[in-house]
């Protein structure tokens, strides 16, 4: 009859034959160290990770109704689209809303610029990247994260909704990541606005002609999608949406509590 194998338990994971470790987890913990390479070990990483997204969303708990502005940190003040991005911050704030953004340059700092100045909560959610150099002055309520998905997790957790200005593909990853969550009903819908029809005119055709045509999407994905050309008109996008939405979700509730669905 064949000899029982030992088993070794820590905490969920089961260990058996050559993975049962030589000495206890406490031994380990009070044993010397001899180098600092486990700073820079995953289960450590994993600390850091916990430790951001703790910080996250303590500093934002409080924030209120919030929206997202996307854009390409290289735009500069003199381009038009820097001043939209101002204009829109600044009517959002007066709408009662905060605004959020990346903390960065270009179209970041234009619409925190556009929040601080009329006297809202400018948040800016930095990453640490070599060629940026943190938060903006704009900011009144910032964080720079290490981690690119934590980051984005305060976006979606805390905001209402979502501008995108023209942007290159940190723009195009906030957006696609936006739309993939509304698609797959990871979260309740939320408007997300494009500001610029000339810009994104293209991408929307790519997406209605080769995605939408090749069955890769439903043709009613694009519905998820507003598109406009002026800051007036990205703020009544926005709104209405965010209106229209809550009563759906209320709707859908009501209903639930009926047993209609």
């Amino acid at each position: 009859m064949a000899s029982k194998r030992r088993t070794h338990h820590r905490g969920p994971i089961i260990l058996r034959d050559a993975q049962i470790p030589n000495r206890t987890a406490d031994a380990a913990l009070l044993a010397p160290a001899v180098d600092n390479d486990w700073l820079h070990q995953d289960p450590w990483r994993v600390m850091r990770i916990q430790s951001e997204f703790v910080e996250g969303f303590g500093a934002l708990a409080e924030l209120g109704p919030a929206i997202s502005i996307f854009g390409s940190a290289r735009t500069k003040p003199e381009d038009a689209t820097y001043t939209m991005a101002e204009s829109i911050a600044g009517s959002l704030v007066n709408e009662g809303f905060s605004i959020i953004t990346g903390g960065g340059p270009g179209i970041m700092a234009a619409a925190n610029k556009g929040a601080r100045e009329a006297g809202g909560t400018s948040v800016g959610l930095g990453i640490e990247l070599p060629h940026e150099d943190g938060i903006n002055e704009y900011v009144n309520l910032g964080m720079t994260f290490r981690y690119f998905f934590v980051r984005k997790t305060m976006f979606v957790k805390y905001s209402l909704g979502f501008v995108v200005m023209p942007g290159g593909f940190g723009t195009l990853d906030e957006l696609f990541e936006a739309l993939t969550l509304v698609q797959t009903k990871k979260v309740f819908s939320f408007p997300i606005v494009l500001v610029g029809k000339e810009y994104w005119s293209g991408l929307i055709e790519w997406i209605r002609a080769s995605a939408a045509q090749s069955h890769m999407i439903n043709m009613s994905d694009l519905d998820y999608l507003t598109l406009v050309d002026t800051p007036e008109d990205a703020v009544e996008a926005v709104t209405n949406g965010i209106h229209r939405l809550a009563n759906a979700r209320r709707a859908e509730e009501n209903a639930q509590l009926r047993g209609d669905i």
